[in-house]
């Protein structure tokens, strides 16, 4: 039941992430399953006790994907459906927390939170970069033999 609430929560905020940056209507729903799937393969990596960094890292690979295969299907950019779908994976969370420890005078604590910041980030990040390097030279490769 857990997982269903996570999936459903992860598609609606999904969504309407989506309706707010006013990406076309025809992508919602893909938007949407586009990010609940990263977010499920989050949480099922966090549950198997995978680090921070990996479980962010296959997460933003398996949205990367979902997105290229929608993109191609839809034919609309990959970002349409890579901007929303970010939504549950953004650490919005830690990144509060660093701050207010800063500010309750807590600084080793903010600069863990921050650290959990940039890592993240960095995960996120480097999933895309994966992901549209493979797309790029599974695009021309059949081009060039």
């Amino acid at each position: 039941m857990m997982m269903f609430i996570h999936f459903l929560f992860s598609f609606i905020s999904t969504v309407t992430f989506g309706v707010i940056t006013n990406v076309p209507r025809r992508s919602l729903l893909a938007s949407g399953f586009t990010g609940a799937i990263g977010w499920m393969v989050y949480i099922g990596l966090k549950a198997l006790h995978f680090r921070l960094g990996l479980a962010n890292f296959i997460a933003a690979v398996m949205i990367g994907c979902f997105s290229i295969y929608f993109s191609r299907k839809q034919k609309i950019p990959m970002l349409i459906f890579i901007v929303p779908s970010l939504v549950p994976l953004v650490p919005g969370g830690p990144a509060y927390l660093a701050v207010r420890e800063f500010v309750l005078g807590s600084p080793n604590t903010g600069f863990h939170y921050i650290a959990v910041v940039i890592v993240t980030a960095g995960a996120i990040a480097g999933g895309f970069m994966i992901t549209s390097l493979v797309e790029k030279i599974f695009i021309h490769w059949p081009t060039k033999r």
